[in-house]
């Protein structure tokens, strides 16, 4: 496989949780957030209601930024997969992009 593959995930979300900011050992923020996406999506030819939670994490500058917000803000964001750690292979996605939308 090559390390170039596609992985990028772009989401309008709200944000249902948000943990406290916390510090790595090496002093870099982070933080975690659960995101709530609502819409309509088009499968083969049928409309259907997507609902779903995404568990999801920011670090560096970006946590710091993430951590002023509050619960039920509507954010747009823009991130890759990983699994959650070595021994959970649970998605999480990991930010590189965080825009506040109006409305909140």
């Amino acid at each position: 496989m090559s390390t170039e593959a596609a992985n990028e995930l772009r989401l309008a979300a709200r944000i249902v949780e948000i943990s406290a900011l916390r510090r790595t050992p090496a002093g870099i923020p982070v933080l975690s957030c659960v995101l709530a996406h609502e819409s309509r999506q088009h499968e083969a030819g049928i409309a259907r209601e997507v609902k779903l939670e995404l568990s999801a994490m920011a670090i560096g500058e970006l946590a710091q930024t993430l951590s002023a917000a509050a619960p039920g803000a509507k954010v747009s964001v823009t991130g890759f997969m990983a699994a959650k750690s070595a021994r959970s292979r649970m998605p999480v996605l990991h930010l590189n992009v965080i825009e506040f939308m109006e409305g909140n």
